[in-house]
């Protein structure tokens, strides 16, 4: 791992700039902060984020809903914005003079953020290792030259990186702290509902929920009983998501914060791909995953991503557990299809529910975000030590 080339400006007394660039990341980073404060209880910590890092004690000074594109002719429609929102950041670094950079994900924003922070000798540690195992893994190159340290949280992360000569450090899921998983286990699902789970994003929901509305009319149609439970995400207004759902469609909208219980209390789930995919998988809850791009981010990214699957439970365990429905095949008639036999058949289900047991074993146990904490504030108090020698 490459050290700071320049840390003359390097300020071992200052904040932790940590940023996180879209709703999971969010969750990750405000996780991450109260365990580098438990191991340091006067740390302060500035940066982008939501409202997750917020509340647990960020001075959060650039909204992550700056940064939230989908798809790379979304990305270029934003770049002048993005390239504005850059030069902001970098003031505010110059003034602020953290002692450490923590990137969560969001690749595309953030080793131009890394960039700069190298520019200013700010020591850089990814949390949350950008999927560079997806495509372009050329970028592995990037993270040498740039960060301090790279932290894993999929199990094979770290034999990608050991193939490339590079040593990351794999700290764990840091969903096995965030969930509360004994006490889903102990909640009864729902044997007539069907959770939705249509996104984060204003773009995804606005492709996917039309689909995933008429998925659930044409169900009801053969299962009278169904009942739709939908979750919204943080940031995203219970109106926004009634404009796509048809009036003789009944579905009860939860907050953020029931999701879980709603998950685990439903037969099946109907979901965007993303991490929600693993919080489905890890609650034991079979989903059906869709995602819709535009046409050409699509064939672009079907171009170049190095991949079999798109949802992260299938890429951990090797093989489909979950069915992946993308762009064409994210249509309503084949969402109904292939829900239909896990809300119709209980031996259907049973089977499903048995692929998910081995998952959680394979992600790890708790305390991801701990070893992360610890891994940073003990390469900091190295750096720290080495320029008092100098």
């Amino acid at each position: 791992m490459s050290t700071i080339a320049n840390t003359t400006s390097m300020n071992p007394s200052g904040p932790v700039w940590i940023s996180a660039g879209e709703a999971s990341g969010d969750i990750h980073a405000a996780t991450l902060l109260k365990a580098l404060r438990e191991v340091e209880p006067g740390l302060t910590a500035l940066g982008m984020g939501g409202p997750a890092l917020a509340k647990a004690g960020c001075d959060v000074r650039f909204p992550m809903r700056l940064i939230s594109l989908v798809g790379l002719t979304e990305v270029l429609s934003g770049l002048p914005r993005i390239l504005r929102l850059l030069g902001e950041v970098k003031k505010a670094l110059v003034a602020a003079r953290p002692r450490a950079l923590i990137l969560i994900d969001c690749p595309d924003f953030h080793f131009r953020v890394a960039r700069i922070a190298k520019r200013l000798g700010i020591p850089v540690y990814y949390y949350v290792s950008p999927q560079v195992w997806a495509w372009r893994s050329g970028r592995v190159e990037f993270l040498r030259h740039f960060t301090r340290r790279v932290l894993c949280i999929l199990p094979f992360e770290k034999d990608f990186y050991a193939a490339r000569g590079m040593d990351v450090d794999y700290v764990g899921h840091p969903l096995m702290d965030q969930m509360p998983l004994s006490e889903l286990d102990a909640l009864r699902p729902d044997p007539d509902q069907l959770g939705i789970l249509p996104g984060s994003r204003r773009k995804e929901i606005s492709a996917l929920l039309p689909e995933f509305a008429g998925a659930a009319l044409m169900l009801r149609q053969r299962l009278p009983k169904l009942k739709l439970a939908l979750a919204r995400a943080p940031g995203v207004e219970e109106s926004f998501l009634r404009q796509f759902l048809p009036p003789e469609l009944p579905v009860t909208i939860h907050p953020p914060e029931d999701r879980y219980r709603m998950m685990r209390q439903s037969r099946a789930l109907l979901a965007a791909s993303g991490t929600v995919t693993l919080e489905a998988a890890l609650i034991g809850t079979p989903t059906v995953v869709a995602y819709k791009l535009s046409a050409l981010s699509f064939a672009i990214g079907k171009a170049v991503v190095q991949v079999k699957w798109a949802s992260l439970p299938n890429l951990i365990m090797g093989r489909e557990i979950f069915p992946e429905m993308l762009q064409a095949q994210a249509r309503a008639d084949l969402l109904a299809e292939r829900l239909a036999p896990w809300l119709a058949e209980d031996i259907a289900l049973a089977a499903a529910r048995a692929d998910l047991a081995g998952l959680r074993a394979t992600v790890g146990g708790p305390g991801a975000a701990h070893r992360a904490a610890a891994i940073i504030l003990n390469d900091l108090q190295t750096l720290t030590q080495q320029k008092t020698e100098q």
